[in-house]
């Protein structure tokens, strides 16, 4: 069976047997070698830095769900499309001047992504061939296996709070289940961002190998993975992570009200405006 590769740029399609296609004409089509029998990449892409815009997670989480009804695939390999970088997070220009409800609409699409990602059914693998900070750190969380290029620029971890920003609860829920209690609590508090070597030692990532064979190294991942049966498995997984997403499930519309709350405040939004300034130049 041949590989299909969903192309992040503005909208999202899932393309034809091995070909992803942008909905931007400029951009040329780009086709992507077959993997293993049933197993897709998603590839994504919002120059320059991968942020997670409302558009860009509005059509993740549709073409995740493209693929879960596809019976065809059990698995899936997230990586980056854009050079040296898997995603820099939350889209500043989201969070940045705005009014209350975009912020609510905006936040509810974080949390929908990461949902659907950290219950679902496919077996989740990260090609983390890039900087992968704050959100993009996240969504590597939520995959059941992470692999990261052995470049010293690319560094992986929840900084947030060298934002001036406290990572929800749920971001560090995720964070805890993988790597413990007390390497959180520092990783979170310091806004530790882990060079290659410290994140496979502090179990932030599964493994670390040479940029150029990433995603030949997520591409056997799925073959002892998928011994297991598809039931089993999924329910296994299931029974390890639906406490922490019952959390949020209990108090998401208290979770909107709070970063809604949070990112209004004139003290957070003045160093946002400074940061977006400065990343687009102006």
């Amino acid at each position: 069976m041949r590989v299909r590769s969903v192309g992040f740029m503005g909208k999202v399609r899932l393309g034809p047997a091995a070909h992803a296609s942008s909905c931007n004409p400029t951009a040329e089509s780009r086709s992507v070698k077959p993997i293993a029998p049933g197993i897709a990449v998603m590839k994504f892409k919002n120059p320059p830095v991968n942020s997670l815009s409302l558009e860009l997670l509005t059509e993740f989480v549709i073409s995740l769900e493209k693929l879960e009804n596809d019976k065809t695939f059990r698995g899936v390999i997230l990586t980056s499309d854009s050079p040296g970088v898997f995603s820099a997070g939350l889209d500043l220009r989201e969070m940045c001047g705005r009014n209350p409800a975009h912020y609510a609409e905006y936040w509810k699409a974080v949390q929908e992504l990461w949902l659907r990602l950290y219950l679902s059914n496919l077996v989740l693998i990260s090609a983390i061939n890039g900087a992968c900070p704050a959100g993009g750190c996240l969504i590597s969380l939520t995959c059941d296996y992470r692999v990261l290029a052995d470049n010293p620029r690319y560094a992986i971890g929840l900084n947030e709070t060298l934002l001036g920003i406290v990572a929800p609860f749920w971001f560090k829920d995720t964070l805890v289940n993988t790597i413990g209690h007390r390497a959180a609590e520092r990783a979170l508090q310091l806004g530790l961002l882990f060079p290659p070597a410290e994140a496979l030692q502090v179990g932030i990532v599964d493994k670390v190998v040479p940029e150029d064979q990433v995603q030949s190294t997520c591409s056997q991942v799925p073959a002892q993975t998928l011994l297991s049966l598809d039931h089993a498995r999924q329910l296994t997984k299931n029974m390890m992570r639906k406490p922490t997403v019952d959390r949020l499930v209990q108090q998401r519309d208290a979770d909107i009200k709070n970063f809604v709350s949070f990112i209004s405040r004139d003290s957070i939004q003045k160093p946002l405006s400074v940061m977006l300034m400065k990343s687009t130049g102006f």
